[in-house]
């Protein structure tokens, strides 16, 4: 039986390792891509990103109630990944002095497939490990950390192949999405759990009948609040790279380790996420998911706050170590624990459809609002002709996390719902 479940988690690492491989190969150098070798400007970086809330938005809560009524979770993840890997691929072939609106209608592709994976992958894990009848809360950190560590690989590679600003990223990138879209085929299979169900309102019909959760004070307190605190996800991948591009216009740091390998420096933020991954579920059972959250949004004040005062030099780059370091908590505590709670609290026969809200909220409106609010600061304090501005930059994404996570704490409760009233949804 042991053997048994150790073959199941492999073939959930190797899943986890390949999506987050084909993620990690580009979303971090995408910004410096975009202003360095195409020479968009910096309110188009902040368009691109905001391209994979508009994908959270369309796709998830969609593919979620075709995989909870129609299709084994596993085929979908394989079209989708096919479809976002061809995307990568085109991308890779935009030249220089192409129209923005060709690559933004490209990285809206890549988007639309690749955004609704994050919900999928995770409805697949969880399935699977249900049904060979494992704790999901102690089974899944250590297989998703795995999906971190494809993350870090990719970043490596990228950086110490010299690909950062060069679009043989986005071929690697579409090579590791298409080879998952055929691995995903031999998965076990997920099928679809609320095929049987007669209800069909027209929120079914649109593939929204997860967002009936909203009916619950506490679902819709907590799916607000990923939305705000999915402001916040994307700014340091966003501007992170060319925030650090930036000091090699200031000699003292222009031959500097940051400057010279940023990706490497950067991956220690995913290197954390491997710590703070597997201390989830210690976290949840001591202290439960509104604590959890709450440290979250402590962890992203941390993350910018430092980031303003770091720099490559000793002793800024501690500061900015420290920054990478408390990116995992930042993160991971959100990201993993919001949605196993949501995985929780869901009914069965919308579990797939819930987990696409959760990606709706935090990587759809989210992404959106702070993608183009980041946009707009960064275009306010004029980086772009002075660098030495971007600590003003670093310090409002500060101050918007400590007000919205001191909010949360006042205002979200997670006391248990009554059996009855989460299955009459």
């Amino acid at each position: 039986m042991e053997q048994r479940f150790q073959h199941l988690h492999i073939r959930l690492v190797v899943m986890c390792f390949l999506q987050f491989f084909s993620w990690g190969a580009w979303l971090i150098t995408l910004g410096r891509y975009l202003l360095n070798t195409l020479n968009f400007s910096g309110s188009d970086v902040g368009s691109a990103f905001a391209t994979a809330g508009i994908a959270s938005i369309i796709m998830p809560p969609l593919l979620g109630f075709v995989v909870d009524r129609w299709v084994n979770a596993e085929h979908v993840l394989s079209g989708a990944m096919f479809l976002s890997g061809l995307g990568l691929i085109a991308i890779g072939l935009v030249p220089n002095g192409t129209p923005f609106w060709v690559f933004l209608l490209l990285i809206l592709w890549v988007n639309l497939f690749y955004m609704p994976t994050l919900s999928l992958t995770n409805s697949i894990a969880y399935s699977t490990l249900k049904h060979n009848g494992e704790d999901v809360v102690k089974a899944f950190p250590p297989i998703r950390v795995w999906g971190t560590i494809g993350f870090i690989i990719a970043m490596w590679l990228i950086n110490l192949l010299g690909f950062m600003d060069s679009p043989k990223q986005f071929f690697i990138a579409g090579g590791a999405g298409i080879a998952l879209a055929l691995y995903a085929l031999t998965l076990p299979a997920s099928k679809p759990e609320g095929k049987n169900s007669s209800k069909k309102s027209v929120l079914s019909l649109l593939g929204l009948d997860a967002f009936v959760l909203f009916k619950q004070r506490k679902m819709a307190l907590f799916f607000i609040f990923s939305m705000l605190l999915g402001c916040t996800l994307q700014l340091t991948n966003m501007f992170g790279s060319p925030f650090l591009d930036s000091f090699k216009h200031i000699p003292e740091y222009a031959n500097s380790f940051a400057v010279k390998n940023s990706n490497i420096l950067l991956s220690i933020s995913q290197i954390s996420e491997t710590l703070f991954i597997l201390l989830i579920p210690f976290f949840l059972h001591r202290f439960g998911i509104k604590w959890v959250i709450f440290a979250s949004f402590m962890a992203w004040v941390l993350r910018f706050g430092l980031f303003a005062v770091g720099n490559p030099a000793f002793p800024g780059i501690i500061a900015l170590i420290l920054s990478m370091i408390v990116y995992g908590m930042a993160f991971d505590f959100f990201n993993i624990s919001g949605s196993i709670f949501v995985e929780n609290e869901a009914p069965t026969t919308m579990r797939a459809g819930a987990q696409g809200v959760f990606v709706f909220m935090t990587n759809g409106l989210g992404t959106i609002i702070g993608s183009r609010g980041g946009g707009y600061i960064v275009d306010f304090f004029n980086v772009e002709s002075n660098a030495s501005h971007w600590p003003y930059v670093w310090y409002t994404f500060a101050a918007y996390a400590l007000v919205v996570g001191l909010l949360f704490v006042l205002l979200f409760n997670n006391k248990k719902q009554p059996a009855q009233t989460k299955q009459s949804l």
